[in-house]
């Protein structure tokens, strides 16, 4: 798979700062414009904002940082991973998401559905030829599923929030990585090192990552025998894994699959990122294009 050359642009960091600093709009790629604040007048992803839902997020990111252990991710990953819950279609599934707004994102208070169109539509204007890329936009929050009654009703800080290895050392850049303090593995010498149980080059793939809706979503697509390509299981595995495609940690971790798949997963982030608005999506006009793509890289029905 080629990857398509992009102008080139300035780091996240700078990026963001600019757009804080300036009052035009920036143009990221084709035609996709980053609005200069999010929606509640800050900088995007900015955790110590004085906004409405600072003291939210962060409380989130304290239950997250004590409870996401190696034994619980285990746990996790042997439940769900059986997908013997739920059989639905893709589509059912983004309208169960109308219930939920995220409580780890300082930048939205939407209901999920709107998020999920909202990065598609972005995508698809600017890469009208990689249809795989809409559809991975549109799905790549559907793990979020996982708070629903019909799958447990799990609990925010185990289902949304950025992700990060577990069974290795947890980086700095991870946000308020001050709670870590609390964890039982940052204190397990098997688990505080660099590599911990993990080797340099070993490949994402062989990493648990923190228990949440990324991780889920890519079970879920990957056992339902999806046709999307690597690139696509990559994005819904690692978006949130802000750690890595932000801060560059966890690198040496990383194969040489993982380094190409990386290049598109910097591409989507923008567009999962910088999308967020309460411009509302006219549903039932993208409606049939989304259920072609739906029906062109899924079966019907998924097991969950």
């Amino acid at each position: 798979m080629t990857v398509i050359v992009e102008q080139p642009e300035v780091g996240n960091q700078e990026q963001e700062k600019k757009i804080h600093e300036e009052t035009k709009e920036l143009v990221l790629d084709g035609g996709f414009v980053v609005p200069g604040s999010n929606t509640f007048g800050q900088t995007f992803r900015d955790y110590d904002a004085d906004s409405e839902r600072k003291k939210g997020v962060e409380e989130f990111y304290r239950q997250n940082h004590i409870h996401q252990t190696m034994d619980f991710v285990k746990k996790m990953r042997e439940e769900y991973g059986k997908l013997n819950r739920v059989e639905m279609s893709i589509w059912e599934s983004c309208e169960l998401l109308n219930e939920f707004v995220d409580e780890s994102d300082p930048d939205l208070d939407e209901p999920q559905i709107e998020h999920l169109l909202q990065t598609a539509e972005a995508i698809r204007k600017d890469y009208p030829n990689e249809d795989w890329l809409h559809l991975t936009g549109l799905i790549h929050d559907l793990g979020k599923v996982l708070l629903h009654r019909s799958f447990g009703e799990l609990p925010q800080w185990a289902v949304v929030g950025d992700t990060f290895p577990v069974g290795c050392a947890f980086d700095e850049s991870i946000v308020h990585h001050k709670y870590f303090k609390d964890n039982p593995d940052h204190h397990n010498p098997a688990y505080n090192t660099k590599n911990g149980i993990y080797s340099e080059g070993c490949g994402l793939n062989n990493v648990l990552m923190s228990w949440g809706h990324d991780d889920y979503m890519y079970l879920v697509a990957k056992e339902n025998k999806t046709t999307l390509p690597s690139a696509a299981l990559f994005i819904i595995r690692y978006h949130s894994f802000y750690p890595l495609h932000k801060a560059g940690a966890y690198k040496h971790l990383m194969n040489e699959e993982d380094v190409e798949n990386l290049k598109w997963l910097h591409i989507f982030n923008k567009y999962d990122l910088y999308s967020k608005s309460k411009v509302r999506v006219d549903i039932e006009k993208v409606k049939p294009y989304y259920l072609s793509l739906i029906e062109k890289y899924f079966p019907a029905k998924l097991r969950w």
